[in-house]
């Protein structure tokens, strides 16, 4: 993780040299001066690392896929336009196309804003954000690229499952075949390394949750890494949501030992008790945190690792185009290594995720110290996902 987390830093110090409107040129020479404000001047040319990095691992209105460049120079966006729904007090719903908003010019602390359309604009940043041009309040209810990313997941996910399920009901004991075996093998390593060493004897009833769980972050991560395809689980709202479904859960299923024991330590000095409870309060808070930070970091930061190295072309071919040519093999190669890695970090996120999903309901629901659970139950893969 260090090398992700340097690498992090280097396009966040890239990123401060790029504002409010700086950019790395692509070949020498091929930077225009900065005209005073209000007076024209020749545009700078280039590319914009921070704008590039950030513009990939955002959230948008429209799913844009690469740029090319017309006879004058001006880029060409090659996107899908998605819908916007917007709802504001006093005016109503509003239901139209993003592709509405296509002009865009450098705002304020190095933001771009986009044209007027219907009283709104979009000002985006790290983030986008539709702001009504009279000041009122917007509620954005629109499908963004994350909305349709998640939408082809699920698909993707009950396309696969609903798949295995009717072929375990058509060949009954047959040895399984192809995606089928597949699902057999990750369905019997989440029971009998997930499920069964945390929950015992109530694995089955929660196998349901984990594997809906890990194959719908491990879908996303995967879909994720493909060209134009987005960040989806390194959005901090959709893993602070998978981490508040895991904790409704564990608070639901949680039992008297697991409370008295976090409320009313016992065998310990009152004001002991009380630092303990705080502590116990604290760390049951922190759980989902943890949950949510986790995933989130590690896939964010593993798309910017792969941006960042890809764009270190640019900026050494800005500073010298024989440097830039020499450092393409180089770039590319640990971008491949990178994207290599990122297919192993997608599964065990996932795994991660699951497991301490798991760990978590286990304590929750865990007896006294005469209990036991029955580690040696088990359930064929037929009858899980069947």
């Amino acid at each position: 993780m260090n090398c992700k987390r340097f690498f992090s830093l280097l396009v966040l110090v890239f990123g401060l040299f790029g504002q409010p409107g700086f950019s790395f040129g692509q070949a020498e020479g091929n930077t225009a001066e900065v005209a005073p404000e209000g007076a024209e001047g020749p545009k700078k040319e280039g590319i914009n690392i921070t704008e590039l990095v950030f513009g990939h691992v955002s959230d948008s209105h429209e799913w844009h896929f690469f740029s090319t460049k017309k006879e004058n120079g001006e880029e060409s966006p090659v996107a899908v336009p998605l819908p916007m729904i917007i709802y504001q007090p006093g005016t109503g719903l509003k239901i139209f196309s993003s592709h509405h908003f296509e002009d865009w010019h450098h705002g304020a602390e190095g933001s771009l804003v986009s044209n007027s359309y219907e009283g709104l604009h979009i000002e985006k940043k790290i983030k986008e954000k539709v702001v009504a041009e009279d000041g009122s309040k917007v509620y954005d209810l629109s499908i963004t690229k994350n909305v349709v990313s998640m939408i082809i997941g699920v698909v993707l996910l009950l396309t696969i499952m609903l798949s295995a399920s009717k072929k375990y009901q058509a060949n009954g004991t047959n040895a399984p075949k192809g995606m089928q075996n597949f699902i057999e093998v990750v369905i019997i390593f989440i029971r009998d390394e997930v499920a069964i060493p945390n929950l015992g004897h109530n694995a089955k009833k929660f196998m349901p949750l984990l594997l809906t769980i890990f194959f719908f972050i491990w879908i996303n991560n995967l879909l994720g890494l493909l060209p134009g395809g987005a960040n989806f689980t390194g959005n901090i709202a959709v893993t602070a949501f998978l981490a508040l479904v895991a904790f409704i859960v564990m608070i639901a299923n949680s039992n008297k030992h697991f409370w008295s024991h976090l409320l009313n330590p016992p065998d310990v000095p009152f004001l002991v008790k009380c630092l303990l409870v705080l502590i116990e309060l604290m760390s049951l808070i922190i759980k989902p945190v943890a949950l949510m930070i986790r995933l989130f970091a590690n896939m964010l930061a593993g798309h910017i690792v792969i941006l960042s190295v890809i764009c270190l072309i640019f900026i050494f071919a800005g500073i010298s185009k024989v440097v830039g040519g020499v450092f393409i093999p180089v770039s590319l190669a640990f971008s491949v290594f990178m994207f290599m890695l990122e297919l192993l970090v997608a599964a065990i996120q996932a795994f991660i995720f699951a497991n301490l999903t798991a760990v978590f309901l286990g304590q929750s629901m865990e007896g006294g110290h005469d209990d036991h659970h029955d580690t040696e139950v088990h359930h064929s893969p037929k009858e899980i996902i069947a």
